[in-house]
């Protein structure tokens, strides 16, 4: 087995150690609490956009998306519409209002703390709840992404997949402890190259090796004709899939890893420049992830059962490249694995420091001791998240669409309203958090009607954030004009974008 890895092992020991060394670097450089969870708001449009694409795409852009269009197939295509639609809507109107709002609103450096100050909630409920809704949520994602990386490495290395999962989990784990937000983008810039370069090399590559894009459509059509039906089910169960498949796009606009990225820009006028290279890369990728479910019908000839679906691009990679080739675009596995999953850990650790610990337990705690707990929360959430990803057939996709669906129903109506309705209430924020993440958490379990739950879990939080705040008269005539104020920097700012 070592024999047949050693290319595979020099290609994951090189990336793993680079990962390392940028963890170590920025273990030094932190001095206080918004260095380790927001940078110091220094990141330029590049890292932004990369590290925020890198950190949403994560394992199941390259096993569960491309494992779902193994099995259904290029009906996948709804969902990859929905996430670019969901991606653009969130950069081109959210992006910029939240930054600027985040530095008005007290300079706030987590999403709780936002909510808190956007709606002048002194008694710290509203960032209460925002903290519970984010350990739940992301207790779930953080466990799909140790899922992906048991499977990596049980794959690369032939372990026993326990000991495959703890050695991923190890990994992340460590870099995140040291390195903190800085780190986590840097390393999620190079993670978002390399994902990059691998899903759309993987396709061609089996393109090339079955002869052709229009052999595997046409010996596809041949065994599994099915499979190229935009559309399998013409009756109303197929109406509500596509409506399931697109609502992944509602998603977005609360997702802390994601959102936290806008808050942590240097300049907002650069979010302009930032937005385009995110969606050259979401298109693209996005596309060709669910072109190597396809493509892998034709050239894998065993074929993949069940959860072993998701294996897909492993498979092909190993069967397309030679050893250490093939140890590279794994580690761009790894990569995507590891930027979602340090970026969850860390707004998690947040979470936990800044919005329960800072604000309940210790308020005149130091800097260096907020660190202290924000690291210690890392070990015990991914302690936690480890237990939940013990099953071997768990599906990354299905986990992953679980704790998206939580935080886009919770939090997406909030911050959407937020920074566009002047007259909404702290109630009226609470209400929706609590409506949206319970909708969510009840919905999933019964499945009513086959429909995803962030779909119904989405419009009753927006619903219930406009009617408590209708019945309660508006905000308070303080946070309207601090709402104008935000709203009119932001105006400047567009107006910097379209001279340029």
């Amino acid at each position: 087995m070592f024999q047949t890895n050693t290319g595979v092992l020099i290609a994951f020991a090189a990336y793993l150690l680079l990962m390392l060394a940028i963890g170590v670097y920025y273990y030094r450089s932190q001095q206080e609490l918004s260095d380790y969870i927001l940078g110091g708001r220094s990141l330029g449009p590049w890292i932004t956009s990369m590290s925020a694409e890198a950190s949403d795409m994560s394992g199941w852009m390259l096993m569960g998306l491309p494992g779902f269009a193994y099995s259904t197939g290029i009906s996948a295509f709804w969902t990859a519409f929905g996430l670019a639609l969901g991606t653009y809507l969130n950069w081109n109107y959210v992006s910029i209002r939240l930054r600027n709002y985040t530095e008005i609103a007290n300079n706030s450096l987590t999403m709780p703390d936002y909510l808190k100050n956007r709606f002048h909630d002194e008694s710290n409920l509203i960032r209460l709840i925002s903290a519970v809704f984010i350990l739940i949520f992301f207790l779930i994602y953080t466990s799909s992404g140790f899922v992906a990386g048991g499977k990596l490495f049980e794959i690369v290395f032939g372990m026993d997949y326990f000991t495959a999962l703890l050695a991923g989990a190890s990994v992340v784990v460590i870099y995140t402890f040291l390195g903190g937000f800085l780190a986590v983008c840097w390393t999620d810039f190079i993670q978002g190259c390399m994902m990059f370069l691998a899903i759309v090399l993987v396709p061609v590559a089996g393109s090339i090796y079955a002869g052709g894009f229009d052999v595997i459509l046409e010996r596809v059509a041949a065994t599994s004709p099915q499979l190229l039906d935009l559309v399998p089910d013409k009756g109303p169960a197929g109406i509500i899939a596509i409506i399931s498949a697109i609502g992944w796009g509602l998603g977005y606009f609360g997702q802390p890893h994601i959102l936290v990225r806008f808050m942590a820009i240097q300049d907002a006028s650069e979010l302009h420049k930032a937005k385009h290279i995110a969606m050259t890369w979401v298109i693209i990728s996005l596309s060709a992830a669910v072109f190597v479910g396809l493509v892998g019908k034709v050239v894998l000839t065993t074929p993949l059962i069940g959860a072993d679906s998701e294996k897909v691009f492993l498979i092909m990679s190993e069967q397309l490249f030679p050893p250490f080739l093939s140890g590279l675009i794994w580690s761009a596995v790894l990569a995507a694995i590891m930027s979602t999953a340090s970026s969850q850990l860390l707004v998690t650790a947040s979470a936990i420091s800044k919005d329960f610990y800072h604000t309940f337990i210790r308020t005149h705690a130091s800097e260096k001791e907020l660190i202290y707990i924000s690291r210690i929360t890392v070990l015990a959430v991914s302690a936690v998240a480890i237990y939940l990803a013990l099953d071997p057939d768990n599906y990354i996709l299905t986990m992953v669409a679980y704790a998206w669906a939580g935080f886009g129903a919770a939090f997406g109506p909030t911050i959407l309203l937020s920074l566009f309705w002047k007259k909404m209430t702290k109630n009226g924020a609470l209400a929706g958090i609590i409506v949206g993440g319970v909708t969510v958490l009840i919905w999933k379990q019964f499945a009513w009607f086959d429909l995803y739950e962030i779909v119904p879990g989405f419009l009753f939080s927006l619903l219930a954030i406009i009617l408590i705040s209708l019945w309660e008269g508006g905000a308070d005539m303080s946070i309207q004009k601090e709402f104008d104020k935000a709203v009119h920097f932001k105006q400047k700012i567009s107006k910097i974008n379209s001279e340029d």
